[in-house]
């Protein structure tokens, strides 16, 4: 299951995680959002162990979407550390995300 993020556990889930982590920057209005959950979660379950996977809503934490350049939503952003490794822009492809995050690795 993806880990809910918000500005108050941000930096240790994701700077701190040891790992790469996609976070998938969201709103609950959103339709194209709500079409990638499922694909989120499925990844989520797939990398458990070897890539976190995240959600954060934009409405509730605008200032770390401003910070990252969030302008559209849904924007993934895969991240090492405090280093954006790859950012993405609308929806996406299953099997292209699970690509992204094998180049992570």
């Amino acid at each position: 299951m993806a880990l809910v993020l918000t500005g108050d556990n941000f930096e240790k889930e994701v700077y701190e995680a040891g790992m790469p982590v996609l976070v998938d920057f969201y709103a609950d209005w959103c339709g194209p959002c709500k079409a990638m959950g499922p694909v989120v979660e499925a990844l989520a379950g797939e990398y458990e162990g070897k890539v976190k996977v995240g959600k954060i809503n934009v409405d509730n934490d605008p200032d770390i979407a401003m910070q990252y350049g969030v302008r559209s939503i849904p924007t993934f952003i895969v991240f090492k550390g405090r280093d954006v490794q790859k950012k993405l822009v609308g929806t996406q492809d299953k099997k292209f995300l699970a690509g992204v995050l094998d180049e992570a690795l």
